[in-house]
């Protein structure tokens, strides 16, 4: 299926990219996340973060469908 994967802050960084097109089998944001991090090693580093899929926050075993767009965040830091 093709996903949008758009990254924010520092794995925008990480990846170098903002955003990119993805054909994947990957069924859950979780799975496609770990296929992030194989090809971008640097988000490896990020254990806990947050995802959305279509602009509404979602849980890491979130069902994917053709044509979602999955939004990442790196963890958040603040005081």
């Amino acid at each position: 299926m093709k996903i949008e994967i758009r990254y924010f802050a520092a794995f925008r960084e990480a990846t170098g990219i903002a955003s990119e097109p993805v054909d994947t089998q990957a069924e859950t944001t979780a799975a496609l996340f770990a296929e992030c991090i194989d090809r971008y090693p640097a988000l490896r580093n990020y254990s806990a973060s947050l995802v959305a899929v279509n602009d509404e926050m979602a849980d890491w075993e979130h069902a994917l469908a053709n044509g979602d767009e999955v939004l990442f965040f790196p963890p958040v830091a603040g005081g």
